[in-house]
Formats: structure tokens, sequence, C-alpha cells
């Protein structure tokens, strides 16, 4: 039987020519024994031991040539949860910094809040690091141009998490924008929903959590368990949804259309269902930018149904991708069909396992090669930049902001 030709998979993708040079790409490097021999195993650091960390580290136990040998965070129960994923002979320490000076380290992998993050890589490629930093990789603007200071003015590999950079069809994604197959690209709409349910929290034992010292340089306050669970829907920790959420695609925005930063920037936003939290849980932002294109992006915590994606809309086909397939629509397949009528994808390829994974085993990698890993801090910053820049219409009351390069503010357009 013939095969539908709208039913792709990776192999028939790549043997169609159209993404032979992401092949190439998708290639693992080999390793380099300059910093480390070929049989020396990269001695890891885990700062901030939350959810979101302890899943990397479950994920770094499958990948060959790392050994975790270190957890770091201000509350013990999830330092004690982390240092068990990691193995007998893990270091706990408290204070973050104590697993910096140990010198057998060799890299750390960086969770905490957002607030946390300029401060910790800074101390991280100073102490000679490499670094793992989650997304987003700045609580403010001021943070990535502090950041973007520190690692380029070091020897230190840095890898950002936004993980798309490494996921094989967000790679292909890349190619088929590139090969002009979609035309002129004028709008590309991203949206992200999650179901975030208020209240609920966990029992904190506050004997066991060093309050203080998780708030750093964030206001002093009595402890919170909403704070703390949920920091990043609050302004001292961090950007809400937009960082949290729109960070992500805006950086497979920049990727594919070559662009880094918005013109302008327009945000609507309510809190409609969860009024304790300072920023919005639902959103709508625009942001318009300098290859005549514009980006819409839509969020809210009331529904699960669809997670998120992008569509990239040109005039000879649109491009839509996800977490889990990436589809193309050509233009030329609606001739003839009734406007109702939704075609075919031309390409259908399905995704078959989390990019986070192939985005580690990339970071280790350049640890060994000292090559520039996928997703460095000088994509990192922008993609955070363009959450701020949103972030910054809302704060003026849903007024058009516009960046002002030269100075590198924001203001009222």
């Amino acid at each position: 039987m013939a095969r539908s030709p709208y039913r792709w998979n990776r192999r028939d993708f790549i043997g169609a020519g159209l993404a032979g040079a992401a092949a190439v790409a998708l290639r693992p490097r080999p390793a380099s024994a300059a910093a480390l021999g070929a049989g020396d195993r990269i001695r890891i650091g885990v700062i901030g031991t939350g959810g979101r960390a302890r899943y990397l580290m479950r994920l770094l136990k499958e990948l060959p040539g790392n050994a975790m040998v270190a957890v770091s965070d201000a509350y013990e129960p999830r330092m004690l949860e982390a240092a068990e994923i990691a193995g007998a002979g893990c270091a706990r320490h408290p204070d973050y910094r104590r697993l910096l000076d140990d010198r057998s380290i060799d890299a750390v992998l960086i969770g905490a809040p957002d607030h946390w993050h300029l401060k910790m890589a800074q101390d991280a490629v100073a102490a000679g690091k490499d670094v793992y930093l989650e997304k987003p990789v700045s609580r403010t603007l001021a943070d990535g141009d502090a950041l973007l200071k520190a690692v380029e003015g070091s020897k230190q590999v840095v890898q950002t998490g936004t993980q798309q950079r490494s996921w094989e069809h967000f790679r292909l994604g890349k190619q088929i924008v590139d090969s002009g197959k979609l035309g002129q690209v004028t709008f590309v709409h991203t949206y992200w929903h999650q179901r975030m349910v208020p209240g609920g929290f966990p029992q904190v034992e506050q004997a066991r959590l060093d309050w203080k010292g998780w708030l750093g340089s964030a206001p002093e306050r009595p402890f919170d368990a909403e704070r703390f669970f949920e920091w990043r829907h609050f302004r001292d920790y961090g950007g809400g949804v937009l960082t949290d959420l729109l960070t992500h695609w805006i950086d497979v925005v920049h990727w594919y259309l070559g662009v880094d930063t918005p013109q302008t920037a327009i945000t609507t936003a309510a809190n409609y269902r969860i009024k304790t939290i300072e920023w919005p849980d639902t959103v709508t932002a625009t942001l318009v930018y300098p290859k005549e294109f514009m980006v819409t992006h839509t969020g809210t915590y009331a529904s699960t149904i669809d997670d998120g994606g992008l569509e990239f809309r040109g005039d000879q086909a649109t491009l839509k991708v996800d977490r889990e397939r990436l589809l193309v629509y050509s233009e030329e397949s609606r001739r003839g069909q009734a406007w109702r009528n939704t075609p075919e994808p031309e390409i259908l390829v399905r995704s078959e396992a989390d990019g986070t994974s192939t985005h580690l085993g990339n970071w280790l990698d350049c640890i060994r090669s000292r090559q520039q890993p996928n997703a460095p801090v000088r994509v990192g910053v922008p993609a955070a930049r363009a959450a701020h820049i949103a972030n910054q219409s809302l704060l003026s009351g849903g007024t058009r902001v516009r960046w002002n390069a030269a100075a590198g503010t924001v203001e009222k357009a």
C-alpha cells in the first residue's frame, strides 16, 4: 500500500531532502578530551531542588558520563529527596556557596526561583563551573544584561533551559522555515493553557525551611505558603505567565525568524479566577517585530485543553508545532476545497521523546568539547527580555510600550 503523503515520520522527512541539513545538525558532536578525559564523569551539583530540578536530575541519571555529587536547597525535605535521586555519597549543602566551593564539581544545574538566577549563575561561573540555568534566565531586564556580561566574560559553558532548541522536530521546523516553504510569514500565534487550582498547598515544615535564605535579595516578609509554592506569580520572584511560558515560545520565534527583540508590545490581562496572585491568570500579548510580522500570545490558568504551541502563518504555507507534533499545511492544498474544510497536512512529524533529555545531553557534550551549547545565554536573555517587555505594558496599565535599543529601556510608545 502506498504511504499517505501526509503521514510522515522522521525518516520520511529527512529522506525527502527538505531537512537534510537538520539531520547533520542533530548528530551528536564528538566529545573532546580538552577539559575532561574521555572516561571521566562530569561531576554535577544541583542548586534549588524543586520539582523541575528533580525531574531534570532523573533525566540526567539516564544519560551516560555524569554523576550528581552534591545538592543544595533552602528547604531540607526537598534537598533530602534530591540527594536520594542522586544516589549514595551525595553531599548536602543548605548554603549553595559551600557547594560551589567544592573544586571537584565541574558543573551545576540551577533550578532555583527566578529571583536567584542571576546571583547563582554569576557565582557559579566565577567559581569556574559550567552551568545549566533554567528559564527564564532573568527576573528583570537589568538581570539579563548583567548575566550576559558575567557569562560571556568567562570561559564557562552555560546552557539555558529553552529545550526546544535541542528537540528534534523543532529543529526540523527551523529547516522548513529556512527553506522558504512558508513564504512570507506575517503572523505567529503562540498559546499556552494550564489549569491552576487556588489554595490546597502541601504542609511546609517551617523549622526545616530557611525562609530568609529562600527570600535572598527579595523584600523580607513573613512566611507565606502561596508565595513559596506559587512564586512565579509574585513580582518579587518571577514574571508570571509571560516569563514562565511565553519565554519558551518566543525563543522559537526568534530562532526561526532571525530576530531577538520586539519593537513594541501591548498586553491585556486580568485575574479572573485567582485573586490572590499578583500576575494575571488570563493574558493576551501582542508583540511587533522589525521584520514586518507580529506575534500574539494567549494564555489562561483555567484550562488544560491543547496545552501550548505555535502557529507560523505564511502566504505559501502554515506551520504548526507543539511538543507532540509538527504539521505543515500548504496554501495550494486549499484549491478546489470548500472554505470550511481544513486540508490534510502536507507534512506531519510526531515527537517521540522529551527534548529536555536531548538538551541536557547537548550540555554534557559541550562541557567536554567546550563548544557553544544549543541555547547559550545570548539567546536565553533575549527570550526573557521579550517577556519582560510585554510585562512592562501590563505594569503600565495595558498601554503600548516600545523597546529603546540604544538605552536598553522600555518606554511608552
